[in-house]
């Protein structure tokens, strides 16, 4: 009788391995691969921030970075960043829509005329102002979407006839005041500084949660995972540094405390918390978020794969005017009124340069909502620097349209690297 062979046991085949050697180092060479195959991401956006602090904190050490003009860094750049959201989902399909800016005053125009004339609550008029955007997007992406009309042609039209709608509700030289406090603290105000405290621990224990449990979810289904101490680094680093930005916003900053305190974190900094989480997760973990992306990598590849690609692009367009429409509340916030002017000028240029400089492509199919934030931020340091050094608006155009330039440059050799890395 032979002797039955005995039969080690062991794991799973798809056990998955712990990175070896240093984790942090080894995470870090694989980010610098990614780069350099081509995928810079939000990078030249983060080195640009942290070059533009140092030069103007060197040249204006007593005024850049005191509290006061922190605060007012936030304040200044809100409404641009908003917009800039709304311009990523419609430059992730390639396409481009010039209108943003009016779409934000008329959309506000319409909200100061039922608060301010017609005497409605504040619950009405943000529903009004953002019903008015949603209409405005849908509109343009009808032509653009089920006519084929060129979004440039559409947009440019829409720039025009958005900004006359503007003058005839409000009439040459005119204003619409806003008077309620409601609507004038949403961009204005700050939190009480036990809220502000209470917003950054609900952020930080939110990101770990969410991150934790990512990586125990793909070590329980043996898919490869990053290692705890890269997930730790990462929790300590954001937790240190919306740290510093609480403390630095809870600080005294009124001159004269004694009369009128100022202290706690703006009000804004929630709402683009708000919208930075709901946007980011449509984008990244809904079908639709996956569709968008897949539309603006290969709209006919997209179209025999079963996507509704003229959906997509209509839901994209009114999504980005529905959220010029928010960007439209915070200017009128911010000015306490609305005017001809309101969203003109250099807004909409300063909204496409912040996503774009913050790292979306103008080519489409690459971008994420966090761009916007980071690119209004390089715009607003650098009119904000611009304005303490006392330099003209010339030489504040000029910087940005510069850095623009950079930022599209960076995008076109990241997409040239990626294309000869067979990255894409």
């Amino acid at each position: 009788m032979s002797t039955p062979t005995k039969v080690e046991a062991t794991e799973p085949a798809t056990q998955p391995t712990p990175p070896a050697g240093n984790p942090i180092v080894g995470a870090i060479g694989d980010w610098w691969a990614k780069v350099r195959g081509g995928d810079a991401g939000s990078l030249p956006a983060t080195l640009g921030i942290i070059v533009l602090v140092i030069v103007f904190a060197s040249l204006r050490p007593n005024t850049f970075t005191n509290a006061f003009n922190f605060a007012n860094l936030i304040h200044q750049a809100a409404a641009v960043i908003v917009i800039a959201m709304g311009l990523v989902f419609v430059l992730l399909l390639g396409e481009i829509d010039l209108s943003a800016g009016y779409a934000a005053g008329t959309a506000a125009a319409t909200m100061g005329i039922v608060v301010t004339r017609w005497g409605w609550s504040w619950p009405l008029g943000i529903l009004t102002c953002l019903v008015t955007g949603a209409v405005v997007g849908l509109l343009i992406g009808l032509l653009v979407a089920k006519l084929g009309i060129p979004s440039f042609v559409v947009t440019l039209a829409a720039f025009l006839a958005l900004q006359g709608v503007l003058l005839k509700f409000i009439g040459e030289g005119g204003t619409i005041p806003i008077r309620d406090e409601t609507l004038r603290a949403i961009n204005n105000n700050d939190m009480p500084v036990w809220l502000g405290w209470v917003m950054y621990a609900l952020v930080v224990g939110g990101y770990a949660a969410i991150v934790l449990r990512r990586g125990a979810k793909r070590r329980a289904g043996g898919l490869s995972y990053e290692a705890v101490q890269v997930t730790l680094a990462k929790i300590v680093s954001l937790a240190v540094l919306l740290g510093l930005v609480t403390y630095w916003l809870s600080i005294e900053r009124s001159r004269n405390a004694a009369v009128t305190s100022i202290k706690g974190v703006p009000i804004v900094v929630a709402v683009l918390l708000v919208l930075l989480v709901g946007l980011t997760f449509l984008l990244t973990k809904t079908s639709f978020g996956r569709h968008v992306y897949a539309v603006g990598g290969n709209a006919e590849a997209a179209r025999r794969a079963g996507i509704n690609v003229a959906m997509v692009k209509l839901a994209c367009f009114m999504i980005g005017s529905t959220l010029a429409a928010v960007g439209g509340i915070m200017l009128a916030s911010r000015d306490n009124s609305i005017s001809p002017s309101t969203g003109g000028a250099s807004t909409l240029l300063y909204a496409v340069g912040a996503a774009v400089i913050g790292g979306t492509s103008l080519f489409g199919g690459k971008g994420r909502i966090v761009d916007a934030i980071l690119g209004g931020f390089v715009i607003a340091i650098i009119i904000n620097g611009m304005g303490l050094l006392n330099q003209p608006s010339s030489v504040v155009y000029m910087v940005t349209g510069l850095v623009l330039l950079v930022a599209a440059s960076v995008d076109a050799i990241s997409r040239r690297r990626a294309r000869s890395t067979g990255r894409v």
